[in-house]
């Protein structure tokens, strides 16, 4: 008989999740690796460079927009800063909340519909970002996308599609604690204004959920017709 200890734990995740959290992590001991000078003196600098290159940039954004001249780096940092933390810490919360989101989304979402939902997110708190707020901080990591998988998660739970049966209210519940914690969080320490971001990334993770999630808006419409 085969013991349950010995079953790896990667099994029970989603292989498109194992995918981006092992890219996430990767890229991290990159960082790492060349601040304490293991790959040379140049390497100490990786993170910096890859702010400068790869961070979503308000400024940037805001000047192709008023020229509608749209460089293929222009676009990619859409998505790209998604990719690039500020250290270990940031880069943790980022893999847990991916790990735990996407382990639920992912058993009931095929893995393009989670891909959809994840880089869809990022875009969409990305221009958000860019447009509703005059921030000239430059917005970095994963939070936005992650969020849209907490968007996905809670759609879940509101129309019923998992096994979870609950007052559709309470699907609210997490987003609303995250948002009240990072709001006291900010008041007693001070911080930026990802938030908006990160709220704008659930949004689109929710509604992109309309159209992604097995069944579509059909199956939605459906279960919401049976309460």
């Amino acid at each position: 008989m085969r013991s349950d200890h010995a079953e790896n734990p990667f099994n029970a995740l989603p292989p498109v999740v194992v995918v981006l959290a092992g890219v996430l992590v990767a890229i991290e001991l990159v960082f790492q690796v060349g601040a304490r000078g293991f790959a040379g003196a140049d390497a100490i600098g990786w993170r910096i460079a890859a702010f400068n290159d790869y961070a979503f940039i308000p400024d940037l954004f805001e000047r192709a927009l008023a020229t509608g001249q749209w460089r293929a780096r222009d676009l990619l940092r859409l998505v790209s800063y998604v990719f690039v933390h500020t250290g270990v810490s940031h880069l943790a919360f980022v893999v847990v909340f991916l790990l735990a989101m996407g382990k639920y989304v992912g058993d009931l979402f095929s893995a393009w519909a989670l891909l959809a939902v994840f880089f869809g997110s990022a875009i969409v708190g990305a221009v958000v970002y860019g447009l509703v707020l005059d921030d000239r901080i430059a917005l970095i990591g994963g939070f936005p996308a992650v969020y849209g998988l907490i968007g996905a998660y809670t759609f879940v739970l509101w129309t019923g599609l998992g096994a979870m049966r609950q007052n559709p209210a309470r699907a609210f519940t997490l987003i609303g604690f995250l948002m009240a914690f990072q709001l006291l969080f900010g008041l007693l320490f001070g911080g930026g204004n990802t938030w908006v971001a990160e709220l704008a990334g659930f949004c689109a993770g929710f509604l992109l959920s309309f159209v992604v999630s097995p069944g579509g808006w059909r199956r939605v419409m459906e279960k919401l017709r049976q309460r």
